[in-house]
């Protein structure tokens, strides 16, 4: 009987921006999260729906008051979501898991600093950026490379196409790639998101975003995400686009960035990155996590 309990699940569906996630606590009950579980939790027709799996547990670095992991919609775990991160927070907090304002969560590559804001918004200190192909696992090898400013742009080479994209590469924990677009709205990023996503070049596959300035304060984006698709609004995808527009002389700091779910907002100085937005929550509920996973296997057979 309590190996059947342990099946029931409390959820909480939140979203960022339009961002959506489901958020499961694993301090408070016992879970196993597979990748098929995630998938059935993710799935917008046969399950809850969301393009991210949120999960928080306890810490195992001892400097971090919770472990924060992301699961993406096709059941691959990453390593960062900026606006998961303040979805989280939003959640430790309405859940009572802890009143520590700032938060210090555990992310797979280090420790994140969050603090909710008293107008409910959420900021999050995004962590270290890295630019050089081998820290997005990135084959550079006989492409060509043009300078920018600060910038390197690489011309990712794509068979739809007549010529080279261009593209700064930017890790914030996550890889992307960010390609400056005359028009956002008009882009085919249906089409060459896939693309970039799964180019032969990324070995871990690339979040890929296609940003529009406007002014040197504030550009449009939308982002094809690795395991999501092209998602309502990316937080590391709003960061990567500010720096990268930073690092070409286009931008100045800070950065409003407008995604189809909402504005953020991202301040850097060349070393401390952080991304300002707002954390909702939409619904808590309960599934059977296991009924969940047999019935979206039997309807998609």
């Amino acid at each position: 009987m309590q190996d059947n309990l342990s099946m029931i699940w409390n959820f909480t569906k939140m979203q960022g921006a339009g961002n959506d996630f489901v958020v499961l606590d694993g301090v408070r009950q016992p879970l196993q999260l597979t990748p098929e579980r995630a998938r059935a939790l993710a799935d917008r027709h046969f399950g809850i729906g969301a393009d991210q799996i949120l999960l928080v547990e306890d810490p195992l670095d001892p400097n971090a008051d919770f472990r924060y992991r992301i699961f993406n919609a096709d059941g691959g775990e990453v390593e960062h979501c900026g606006n998961g991160a303040r979805c989280f927070v939003r959640f430790v907090h309405d859940q009572g898991l802890s009143r520590r304002n700032p938060l210090r969560a555990e992310i797979a590559t280090g420790l994140i600093v969050l603090h909710e804001l008293d107008d409910g918004s959420v900021s999050v200190d995004m962590g270290k950026t890295a630019f050089t192909p081998d820290r997005l696992a990135f084959d550079a090898t006989g492409l060509e490379t043009r300078s920018v400013c600060a910038d390197t742009l690489y011309g990712l080479d794509l068979q739809a196409e007549a010529g080279p994209l261009w593209c700064s590469l930017v890790a914030i924990s996550n890889p992307h790639a960010v390609t400056q677009v005359d028009d956002v709205e008009s882009f085919p990023v249906e089409r060459l998101g896939p693309a970039i996503e799964g180019h032969r070049r990324f070995a871990h596959r690339v979040n890929a975003g296609f940003m529009q300035v406007l002014n040197r304060h504030h550009i449009r984006l939308r982002v094809f995400e690795r395991g999501a698709g092209e998602t309502l609004a990316c937080g590391t995808g709003a960061c990567a686009a500010a720096v990268a527009g930073i690092r070409r002389g286009l931008l100045d700091s800070p950065v409003q960035v407008d995604t189809r779910g909402g504005a953020l907002h991202v301040e850097w100085d060349g070393q401390t990155l952080r991304m300002r937005g707002p954390a909702v929550t939409v619904f808590h509920g309960q599934v059977d996590i296991d009924a969940l996973v047999a019935s979206r296997e039997r309807n998609l057979t």
